[in-house]
């Protein structure tokens, strides 16, 4: 089971955190949390040792949180340590 951090919390730890943006790029390219990368959700889950290794921890948003929660659950079985941000872009800009 994934662990969550709120966006406040995730404030606190830019630019040092590694944070996933897992939205499509389009939205990616609308606004982002800073220091974010994109990585797509499909892309992630379809091969996520090509762009995580189990060593570094990640935080994973998308626009409200559920997304990110089905992709932080499905990681963390894998071995990766994984973050859920919650409530996602939106709640970022809402802070």
């Amino acid at each position: 089971m994934s662990m969550d951090i709120t966006v406040k919390e995730l404030k606190e730890l830019i630019p040092k955190a590694k944070i996933i943006d897992i939205r499509d790029n389009y939205q990616f390219n609308l606004g982002s949390i800073p220091t974010s990368i994109n990585i797509p959700m499909n892309f992630l889950l379809t091969n996520p040792s090509t762009y995580l290794n189990k060593e570094d921890t990640y935080y994973i948003y998308c626009e409200h949180g559920s997304n990110s929660r089905i992709v932080c659950n499905s990681l963390s079985k894998q071995g990766y340590k994984v973050i859920n941000v919650l409530g996602g872009f939106s709640e970022y800009k809402l802070t």
